[in-house]
């Protein structure tokens, strides 16, 4: 009995130290954090979520490209 409580307890603290993460510390995901991760997934339209970043990224590459051409005059 006395070595099913032992077990008992220390099983309880070992519980509470692995759950000492404060919640405040933890830094939320950006919108395209969460879509990449959803991206990546094997959920359906993921692949549409990859491609649609990949426009999106080249747009914003062409954008930055006309900016320095224009900024340049």
């Amino acid at each position: 009995m006395r070595k099913a409580a032992l077990v008992a307890v220390t099983a309880a603290a070992l519980l509470a130290a692995c759950t000492d993460k404060n919640k405040d510390d933890e830094v939320p995901l950006s919108q395209r954090e969460r879509d990449s991760i959803i991206g990546e997934s094997r959920l359906p339209g993921a692949s549409g979520i990859r491609r649609a970043q990949a426009a999106a990224d080249s747009a914003d590459a062409l954008n930055r490209a006309l900016e320095a051409i224009a900024g340049g005059q």
